[in-house]
C-alpha cells in the first residue's frame, strides 16, 4: 500500500479515537495479538446446526424445526428493512424503492419456500411428530406481529366486528382486538386456547409498547398522505400494493395450503396443534386485513383474497 494513504489511514483512525477519548496505540496492540476472524466463527455455524432440538425420533421433525427457524430469520431481515424506512429522516424514492423491493423480495423466498412444508415432509411422520409440539404453534411467531406493526396502523389490524366500534379507542383499548386472537380461539367453545394465553402473556407487554412507538413510525402513516397522482411516487405506490399483496393474500395462502395439506381430511379437519382455527383464521378473504386500504379500489378491497383477483392488478416481483 502507498505509505502516504497508510498514513492518511492511521491519521482518521487517530482522530476517530481521540473524539472518544480512547489510544488508537492500544487499539493497534490489540489488533496485532487478535486471531485471524474465521467464517464458521462469525456465523456462529456451530451454535446455528446445534439449535435443531427434536422432540421425537422421527427424521422429518428436523425438517419441520429447520424451515421454522429459516422463516423467522427471513422475518428479521424484513424487519430490519421496515425499521429502517420508518425511521428514515427524508422519503428518498431511491432509498424506499431500494428497501421495499427487498422487503418483497424476502416475502416472495417466503412463499415460494412454502413447498418445503407442504410437499417436503412425510404426512404419516407430521402426523405422528406434531403431538409432541403441542400446544406450540407457528402462530406463536411474535416477530410476524411485529412486521404488521410496522407496516400499518393498529386499526388496520382489528378483527372485522370491532373496528368501527373501537375506532376512536386509545392503542390500548385497540390491542385486545386485533384480528388475530380471535383466530386462536378454541374451533368448538370459542374460548381461547391455551397457545393464545402462552402467547399475551409472553408478549402483549412488548406488543402494546411497539404498538405505541411505532404508532406514528409506521409504512401506512409515512405514506397515505403521498399524492399518488405524481409520476415520481408511482413505484412506490406498486411496491406497497406488492407488500400488501405478498403479505396479506399469498403468504397467507401458501400457510393455508400447507396446512390443508396435512390437515384436512375428506370426513373432518384435524385441529392445528395450536388449537387455532386455522379454517376461519389462515384465508384472506374472511379476515380482509389490508395494510394500505387507500391504495386499492372499492372492488379490489370487497374481492380481497378472492381467488385470482389479484394476478392483473399486482404484478410479480
Amino acid at each position: 500500500m502507498n505509505e502516504n494513504i497508510l498514513l492518511e489511514k492511521l491519521r482518521r483512525l487517530e482522530s476517530k479515537y481521540e473524539a472518544s477519548g480512547q489510544n488508537l496505540e492500544s487499539y493497534l496492540d490489540g489488533l496485532y495479538e487478535a486471531d485471524f476472524l474465521n467464517y464458521w466463527d462469525y456465523i456462529h455455524i456451530d451454535t446455528l446446526l446445534s439449535l435443531q432440538t427434536k422432540r421425537t425420533t422421527l427424521p422429518d421433525e428436523e425438517i419441520f424445526i429447520i424451515y421454522h427457524q429459516i422463516t423467522e430469520l427471513y422475518f428479521r431481515l424484513i424487519l430490519v428493512e421496515l425499521e429502517q424506512i420508518c425511521k428514515s429522516p427524508d422519503m428518498e424514492i431511491h432509498f424506499l424503492e431500494t428497501r421495499l423491493s427487498r422487503v418483497n423480495r424476502y416475502f416472495n423466498i417466503l412463499v415460494h419456500s412454502f413447498g418445503v412444508m407442504s410437499e417436503g415432509m412425510d404426512a404419516a411422520q407430521f402426523m405422528q411428530f406434531r403431538m409432541a409440539l403441542l400446544p406450540a404453534s407457528g402462530f406463536q411467531s411474535v416477530q410476524y406481529r411485529l412486521i404488521e406493526l410496522t407496516c400499518t396502523s393498529v386499526d388496520n389490524l382489528l378483527d372485522h366486528g370491532h373496528r368501527s366500534r373501537i375506532a376512536e379507542g386509545s392503542i390500548e383499548e385497540k390491542m385486545p382486538f386485533l384480528y388475530w386472537r380471535s383466530g386462536s380461539t378454541d374451533a368448538n367453545t370459542g374460548k381461547k386456547t391455551l397457545t393464545l394465553t402462552r402467547f399475551e402473556e409472553k408478549y402483549d407487554i412488548t406488543l402494546l409498547d411497539f404498538a405505541n412507538r411505532h404508532k406514528d413510525l409506521n409504512l401506512f402513516e409515512r405514506f397515505r398522505d403521498l399524492d399518488w397522482n405524481l409520476d415520481v411516487n408511482q413505484p412506490i405506490r406498486l411496491l406497497l400494493r406488492q407488500l400488501d399483496n405478498n403479505a396479506n393474500i399469498a403468504w397467507r395462502m401458501a400457510h393455508l395450503h400447507a396446512a390443508s395439506r396435512y390437515l384436512k381430511k375428506p370426513d373432518a379437519a384435524v385441529e392445528a396443534t395450536g388449537g387455532t382455527n386455522w379454517q376461519r383464521y389462515l384465508p384472506p378473504r374472511f379476515q380482509k386485513v389490508v395494510f394500505f386500504p387507500f391504495l386499492w379500489s372499492s372492488e379490489e378491497l370487497a374481492n380481497w383474497g378472492k381467488p385470482g383477483e389479484f394476478n392483473s392488478t399486482v404484478k410479480p416481483f
